[in-house]
This record gives C-alpha cells, structure tokens and sequence, in this order.
C-alpha cells in the first residue's frame, strides 16, 4: 500500500483538527461562562481533545497499521508536552500580561496543531525508521 502523501496527511489532519477544536473551544468557552477557571477548563478539553483525535488521526489521518498502543503512549507523549507548553503560555499570557484568555487559547490553538502534525507525522505513526516526508 502506498504511503499516504504529506498533502493529503495534512489536509486529512485539518479537516480532524478543525472539527475538534472547534467542539472543543466551545466547550472551553462555555466551561469558563460556567465558572470554571480557564486553566481548568482547558486541561478538561485537552483531555477529551487527545482521546477523540487519536481514533480519527490514526486510523484516517495516517493510516497506521503498526502497534495500536505504542501509537497511543507516543500520542499522549506529544500531547503532553503540547499540554505544558499550551499551560504555560497561557498562564504567562492571561496571568502575567493581562491578554483575554479566549483570544490566547484560540491562537495557541494553531501554533501547538503544527508541532502535533509534526510529531504525529515523524513519530507517533512512523511505521518504519526510514519513513519520512514524502
């Protein structure tokens, strides 16, 4: 079977993405409304945001055949340092210099979706050690 390209990969990660997100920072936005502190708030969708894309990215994005659970620990792996790097810049953007939260959130966002692709492309889903861009 032949290696899906980097453009489809990418599209097919958007498209993911992008319905994700945007369930997810409504969900976000209305958590915060609710009362629920913005650092909190976040951690909760992160978590149901990590567990819903790895099914859609793995099986549709990437199509991987390899280890279903190493696939999943590397998964979280990246997520987890996406995790601290969105945590942090939100506290030294909400906390410290004061910015709305829903605009930070929304920014940070897309900055940490492209180390993710990149991550989950070089890998989480690498199939084999000489796989690569393509």
């Amino acid at each position: 079977m032949k290696e899906r390209s980097v453009r489809t990969q990418l599209f097919r990660y958007a498209i993911v993405g992008l319905l994700s997100n945007v369930l997810l920072y409504a969900a976000y936005v209305v958590l915060t409304r609710l009362g629920i502190e913005p650092k909190l708030a976040m951690t909760m969708t992160f978590v149901l945001g990590v567990t819903q894309t790895f099914v859609m990215n793995r099986g549709w994005t990437f199509s991987y055949r390899g280890s279903g659970s190493r696939a999943y620990m590397r998964y979280w792996v990246a997520y987890g340092v996406a995790y601290v790097i969105n945590l942090v810049l939100l506290a030294v953007f909400v906390d410290v210099f004061g910015f709305p939260h829903e605009v930070v959130q929304g920014v940070l966002i897309l900055g940490i979706a492209v180390l993710l692709f990149i991550a989950q492309r070089l890998w989480v889903f690498r199939s084999s050690p000489s796989q690569g861009f393509r």
